[in-house]
């Protein structure tokens, strides 16, 4: 496995231990729509939460707003009333961001709840 991946799966793994530490459950990892696919889906009391996990080394060029593009945000809104209707969930859904940076080694984490809304383009 390359470096990438190997930095985007420990960034994963520090995600889903952060979200399990706030009291979320963990439904699905890497859930696979159409050829994409979402990092984590969650519950958290009674929001189904969609999480994209962004993992870099530090200095991060971009702020944690531009991480996740238009194109991401309307895939993630999609994929996610997939999964609702297959699953036949009747709970509301969040998207949430966790940002994982590595600096020197050491992870930082921030977590963005309600990164973004559902909206009509």
């Amino acid at each position: 496995m390359d470096e990438r991946k190997d930095l985007g799966k420990a960034g994963e793994q520090l995600a889903v231990d952060h979200l399990i530490a706030k009291g979320f459950i963990i439904l699905d990892r890497n859930w696979r729509f159409s050829h994409k696919e979402i990092d984590i889906i969650a519950r958290d009391l009674n929001d189904i939460v969609v999480v994209e996990v962004k993992t870099r080394n530090a200095p991060v060029r971009e702020l944690q707003e531009q991480a996740i593009n238009r194109e991401k945000r309307q895939f993630l809104i999609s994929a996610a009333n997939a999964y609702v209707k297959y699953n036949r969930i009747p709970l509301e859904v969040r998207f949430d961001v966790v940002n994982v940076i590595f600096y020197k080694g050491r992870p930082g984490i921030s977590h963005i709840r309600n990164a973004f809304f559902p909206t009509l383009w």
